[in-house]
């Protein structure tokens, strides 16, 4: 059984939105509705002829795995979340452009790594993430 890439869709739709604030600030809309969901709840709600599998997949990852990949979900959850919100609060006479910019960069670092860990099956040098290390770069890319 196979993990699936199809969960990372729901976080480059947020990514999507995010890049496109800078010319329509309307969409931050958009962007205060997304909602974060795990994995597990992606493919049960999921038509996909796959989803079944891909949560069996999910439930085979060992503990370490599991809580790694979490961790990383978590801290892309928590990425759209902080710059929704700081986009939400910032005056419409300011550019948001460096918040979108810092924002989208470590999405897509962070987008990568999953996309790494789901092709590579929770399996080897990509299972090995450790959440406390991402969410400290994520701390490092939002105070700068």
């Amino acid at each position: 059984m196979q993990l699936s890439t199809d969960y990372l869709n729901h976080h480059s739709e947020a990514l999507m939105l995010l890049e496109m604030v800078p010319m329509d600030r309307e969409i931050l809309d958009d962007l205060k509705a997304w909602r974060a969901v795990s994995y597990s709840e992606h493919f049960a709600a999921s038509s996909l002829r796959c989803a079944g599998a891909a949560r069996e997949a999910y439930s085979q990852l060992g503990a370490r795995e599991a809580a790694g990949f979490e961790g990383l979900c978590a801290a892309m959850n928590r990425l759209v979340l902080t710059a929704t919100a700081l986009l939400d609060e910032m005056p419409a006479s300011e550019d948001p452009a460096l918040i979108v910019d810092v924002a989208c960069l470590s999405l897509r670092r962070l987008i990568a790594r999953a996309a790494a860990f789901i092709n590579a099956n929770g399996q080897g040098e990509a299972a090995h993430i450790d959440p406390t290390a991402v969410q400290a770069e994520i701390d490092i890319l939002i105070a700068s």
